[in-house]
């Protein structure tokens, strides 16, 4: 397993993933792998694919906790 966190370097600083392998973007959201792809299948979490590794977009993943929120009735605060 990989520890840390992986960043890029862009003049001078670093940048958060912009995309993220299903198997890290469970770790975010805290779920398994299946039910990323659960979801993932059910429409509710947008994918990309390059060739054929699918990804997932970060802005994706804060969308995706927006609409649970709003589901609830809940706001995300910033």
């Amino acid at each position: 397993a990989r520890h840390g966190s992986r960043r890029g370097k862009a003049e001078g600083g670093t940048v958060d993933k912009l995309l993220l392998t299903p198997t890290e973007a469970a770790e975010v959201l805290s779920i398994s792998r299946s039910k990323l792809y659960e979801l993932i299948g059910q429409g509710r979490l947008a994918t990309v694919t390059i060739d054929t590794s699918r990804r997932v977009p970060s802005d994706a993943l804060i969308e995706f906790i927006e609409r649970l929120r709003q589901d609830h009735g809940e706001r995300l605060s910033r």
